[in-house]
């Protein structure tokens, strides 16, 4: 579940910064210079295939204890950026779309068709990057087998939406998607937070405090087939640390405050430009 959602939440990501490009060449009459845009498309998937493959290979190389830390420390990562991406994307998703064409734009006014193959390699190699870390650390609670059909999964449906976009005008509710796949990838931030937590307590650099604050396993087992999907979505453990679950409810509470900020933030512009006088 949680590399489907990341397969095609950053799948789409890609087909709309494409789309939007491509879509921006036709308008104002460029569609010649839409091959440079296909050829940065193409070098972006391929370098991060590459950096896909050194991560695997990264991770075999490591055994015992700096395997654990290899782990966790991938798991801190993959969640500041899941975390840092998704209050970004809430915050500018208006002003996203048309810093792109500006980009573009710019690319055009000094005729650099190169420019419009950087910017395209960039965003497809960003969102790949992205990806191969998100489901590098999902790996971690998960096997090989549900990471490539998830992860399989999003990719193909990201790349049908792409396609369907592009050549017959099919829309997408971006908000709505948007702001579902966001809650599930905060739900599943916060999860990586307290399994990277675990995995510095397995090897001594963070103490635990309380062993065991409670003790759940009887119910839900976390080596059973249940246990390790509810890891994998939500870093669930039967009988978490202390520490594990400070480092959980930290990561909301710092989330919320960082949302509530923002919404109050914007409530407060509006209501001064609304008793501005004009």
């Amino acid at each position: 579940m949680a590399s489907f959602v990341i397969a095609l939440r950053e799948g789409i990501e890609a087909a709309l910064i494409v789309g939007i490009i491509l879509g921006y060449l036709r308008k104002v009459g460029a569609p010649y210079l839409q091959k440079p845009v296909y050829y940065g498309v193409g070098l972006g998937i391929l370098a991060s295939v590459a950096v896909a493959g050194v991560f695997v290979i990264l991770a075999l190389e490591f055994e015992g204890t700096t395997e654990q830390l290899f782990e966790g420390t991938t798991m801190f990562i993959a969640a500041a950026m899941l975390t840092s991406m998704i209050l970004w994307m809430h915050k500018n998703s208006k002003e996203y779309s048309a810093g792109l064409r500006e980009k573009v734009e710019g690319a055009l006014t000094k005729g650099q068709s190169y420019g419009l193959a950087v910017l395209a390699f960039v965003s497809v190699f960003r969102e790949g990057v992205e990806t191969v870390l998100f489901l590098g650390s999902a790996s971690f609670s998960s096997t090989g087998f549900q990471i490539l059909v998830g992860g399989g999964l999003g990719l193909a449906l990201a790349l049908l939406f792409g396609i369907a976009m592009m050549k017959y005008s099919v829309k997408l509710n971006l908000r709505t998607f948007f702001n579902v796949t966001g809650i599930l990838l905060i739900v599943f931030a916060a999860g990586l937070v307290a399994h990277g937590i675990h995995e510095f307590e397995e090897v001594g650099v963070i103490p635990p405090i309380v062993e065991h604050v409670w003790d759940v396993n009887w119910v839900v087992d976390d080596h059973s087939d249940l246990g390790r999907l509810l890891t994998a979505l939500f870093g669930y453990n039967g009988n978490p640390s202390l520490t594990e679950v400070l480092g959980y409810l930290s990561y909301w509470l710092l989330v919320i405050w960082w949302i509530y900020r923002d919404v109050t933030v914007n409530l407060f512009k509006k209501a001064v430009a609304a008793v501005r006088p004009s």
